[in-house]
C-alpha cells in the first residue's frame, strides 16, 4: 500500500480521479506513424515501477505487459494508458498478494494465451500462475 501511495505522489496523481479498471477492453495500442512522443525517461521510470508492482498485483499484470512493449517508442496514447493504470491503483491500494501457512504444499499451475493478439506485430501473449499450497507464487 505504501509503495502505491508513494508512486501516486511521485507521479503527481494522488488527487486524480479514480477509475475501476486498469485498461480499456479490446484496446488496440500499437505504434503510430503520426505518434506524438512523450518524455522517454519519465515513461520508462513509471512503467518500470509498475512492472515491479505487478509481481504482487496480478490485476494490473496484463495492462503493464502491454505498456512495457513500448518502452523505446511510445506516444501520448501509451502514456495515457500508464495514467489509467495509476488511476486504477488509487482505487485499490490495499489489494495484493498475501502469503499464509497452510497444511499442504500441493503445486497447481494455470495458463492463458492470446494467440496473434498484438495489433503491432501479431505476436502471441501468454501468462501463467502457480500456487504452492494456497499461496500464489508466480
Amino acid at each position: 500500500m505504501k509503495y502505491i501511495l508513494d508512486l501516486l505522489v511521485e507521479t503527481g496523481m494522488l488527487d486524480c480521479k479514480p477509475i475501476d479498471t486498469p485498461s480499456e477492453q479490446n484496446h488496440k495500442l500499437r505504434l503510430y506513424s503520426d505518434q506524438i512522443p512523450t518524455d522517454k525517461e519519465r515513461y520508462q521510470r513509471f512503467v518500470g515501477k509498475l512492472i515491479y508492482l505487478a509481481h504482487t498485483r496480478l490485476d494490473i499484470t496484463y495492462a503493464v505487459s502491454v505498456v512495457s512493449q513500448f518502452m523505446h517508442s511510445h506516444s501520448e496514447d501509451h502514456m495515457e494508458t500508464v495514467t489509467r493504470i495509476l488511476r486504477y491503483l488509487k482505487v485499490t491500494p490495499d489489494k495484493g498478494l498475501m502469503f499464509s501457512k497452510y497444511g499442504h504444499t500441493d503445486v497447481e499451475g494455470y495458463t492463458d494465451a492470446d494467440w496473434a493478439g498484438s495489433a503491432t506485430n501479431r505476436r502471441s501473449m501468454s501468462e501463467y500462475f502457480t500456487f504452492v499450497g494456497d499461496n500464489l507464487v508466480t
